[in-house]
């Protein structure tokens, strides 16, 4: 399905340019680096991760999922995902004044550190839930309701700019690794399972569906 074909591209990219976002930090704490590289961040961020990722996912594949594949929207993991690109957009909100101007104490820089953390690590966990669960599970299950391919939609000037911004900063920032993010694959890995969401199976399967697991669980 080309629609997800391109989200999974636009992860890779984005995966990038949230390691380059910790190297800035990691620069601005030490004093180094170019502070109005953090607005450039923010646009990166704001309006091709945002507005055209994100809004991507939930106007049309989200949308196809509840609408076309029977799959509910007020809980599992299409609210879940939902919720998270929410709380994701209000951490960039909190950072917005510290990344592009003087910190002025040990405080700033204490508070800018952890959202950037908090924030890298979000939305890293976010990407491998959607990679490894939702875009194989969900392609399937539209898959079964006849539903083939789905419409993209290509970038607005501005949208396209941030894409470009962002592969200029990657450049600029090498992607820092963070080895304590616990990354990987299946609905226990992903930052909602158990809080907001009790995984795809639970969430999604009817009960004939359970049943079938069932059938063939007992005839091998």
């Amino acid at each position: 399905m080309q629609l997800i074909e391109d989200l999974r591209a636009e992860h890779a990219l984005i995966e990038q340019v949230l390691g380059s976002l910790r190297a800035f930090v990691t620069a601005r704490l030490a004093a180094q680096g170019d502070p109005g590289d953090g607005p450039r961040f923010m646009a990166f961020f704001r309006r091709f991760a945002g507005d055209f990722h994100h809004e991507k996912e939930e106007q049309v594949l989200f949308r196809a999922l509840v609408e076309r594949a029977e799959v509910p929207a007020e809980r599992g993991p299409v609210a879940a995902l939902t919720g998270e690109h929410q709380r994701m957009a209000a951490l960039l909100d909190a950072m917005e004044h510290l990344i592009g101007g003087p910190l002025a104490d040990d405080a700033e820089r204490q508070l800018l550190q952890a959202l950037a953390v908090d924030y890298s690590h979000a939305l890293w966990r976010h990407i491998d839930a959607e990679n490894s669960v939702l875009f194989p599970e969900g392609q399937e299950r539209l898959r079964r309701f006849h539903v083939q391919d789905l419409p993209s939609r290509p970038m607005s000037g501005e949208e396209r700019q941030a894409r470009e911004v962002g592969e200029a900063l990657i450049a600029a920032y090498p992607p820092q690794h963070d080895p304590t993010v616990h990354r990987g694959d299946g609905c226990v890995a992903c930052p909602s399972y158990g809080v907001t969401c009790d995984g795809l199976e639970r969430e999604w399967w009817t009960d004939l569906e359970w049943e079938d697991m069932w059938d063939r669980m007992s005839s091998d």
